[in-house]
């Protein structure tokens, strides 16, 4: 009997030697072990490991650049400047032998443009394409076209160019507008040309809507973003995951002059509104009274016995202006127009600005203590001095 327990023992003892070996140097001959008794629960986990086509999709912009990429087109311009005259010019000695020599230079741009019609016209900003002599557009197959400015928008900061449309070149699709549906924390693409190194898409999400007061154009009602955008990309597409155009890339907040993730572009409502009166009369037209406004301020509403600040201070009135001869003055407080609350100054301009030339506009005053309302007729805001 002790010499069957002894066996026993010693079997015992060679089968766990045994599997530990096994379990260390070849533990794949248990999982195929395993994998023969249990292979409904295995399979199971496999299942559960690999990337479906749906988790794919999710992690990959890939159709939605190459939806919206043969849109967005690199934009060369070139200036004519007269340089510095030598120092000399101006002897007479000089001029007997040499004449009058005035050396020009010639600056080159670049920037980036989208294409919004197969009849070949693309939006862009017009700080890219400003005092340029000439402009160039490179497609993105690499194929290159002179370019006409069709019109310029200097307060939104926007232009629209011309191609031949034999070009044929592919037109971007505009996201819907209704309900403006863009939130914050959407995913976004940025695709241009930054620092002429070619076509880059880059991706991020909108970290806010709404952005002004920041002093860049006249009208502002910028998208921020944290995709990056460099010098260059202005004027390029900034699109949503479906590779539909949402605004145009128009300036960063930069202190070394790369992207520190702060971008700014143009909403497409407000850019397709810019686009559709250029293309169809060559400007841009706008509602304007002739007023000069300042913003109230907490003082300002409290002197005023105003609940909080809310409105614009008429600061001052155009002599002649459709405010003049409506009757605002200086003092008043502009609180709606249209029957539209005015959050501030600036607020006030863009909903003027909306307002039709030539019609009537109910103007919303607080005047005295008092709230009071004036008709005026709209007139056509006149175009900024040229620097």
């Amino acid at each position: 009997m002790k010499r069957i327990w002894l066996i026993f023992a010693q079997a015992v003892t060679i089968a766990v030697a045994a599997l530990f070996v096994v379990q260390t140097l070849k533990p794949e001959w248990l999982a195929w072990r395993a994998e023969s008794v249990t292979g409904a629960v295995d399979v199971v986990a496999v299942k559960e490991s690999t990337p479906t086509a749906d988790s794919r999709r999710v992690s990959s912009f890939a159709e939605a650049a190459r939806r919206a990429v043969p849109s967005v087109v690199h934009i060369f311009t070139t200036q004519e400047i007269r340089a510095s005259r030598h120092p000399l010019a101006n002897d007479p000695f000089w001029y007997h032998f040499f004449g009058d020599r005035e050396a020009t230079q010639r600056r080159s741009g670049l920037g980036s443009g989208v294409v919004v019609s197969t009849e070949g016209f693309i939006l862009t900003n017009y700080h890219v394409v400003e005092a340029a002599d000439e402009i160039e557009v490179a497609s993105n197959d690499g194929r290159k076209f002179k370019a006409k400015v069709v019109g310029t928008d200097p307060e939104s900061d926007l232009a629209v160019l011309r191609v031949p449309p034999e070009a044929r070149l592919p037109a971007i699709a505009f996201a819907s507008t209704e309900g403006e549906s863009l939130r914050v924390g959407d995913v976004v693409l940025a695709i241009g040309n930054p620092f002429g190194v070619g076509q880059t898409v880059t991706s991020g999400i909108v970290s806010a809507l709404g952005r002004s007061h920041l002093g860049i154009n006249t009208f502002e009602n910028f998208i921020q973003t944290d995709a990056a955008v460099n010098p260059g990309n202005s004027g390029g597409a900034l699109v949503d995951t479906n590779g539909s155009l949402i605004g145009i890339n128009t300036a960063i907040y930069s202190q070394n002059g790369g992207s520190m993730g702060i971008g700014f572009a143009i909403p497409v409502s407000l850019a397709r509104n810019v686009m559709e009166q250029i293309i169809k009369t060559g400007s841009v037209t706008r509602g304007w009274i002739g007023v000069e406004v300042q913003e109230i301020t907490p003082e300002l509403a409290e002197s005023f016995r105003m609940p909080s600040t809310a409105g614009a201070l008429i600061a001052g009135v155009m002599r002649g202006s459709p405010a003049d001869k409506a009757g605002i003055r200086p003092g008043d407080v502009l609180l709606a127009i249209d029957g539209k609350k005015v959050k501030d100054a600036e607020n006030m301009l863009e909903l003027i600005a909306g307002l039709e030339p030539g019609r009537s506009g109910r103007i919303g005053l607080r005047r005295d203590g008092k709230e009071v309302e004036v008709q005026a007729i709209i007139g056509k805001r006149p175009k900024p001095p040229r620097d």
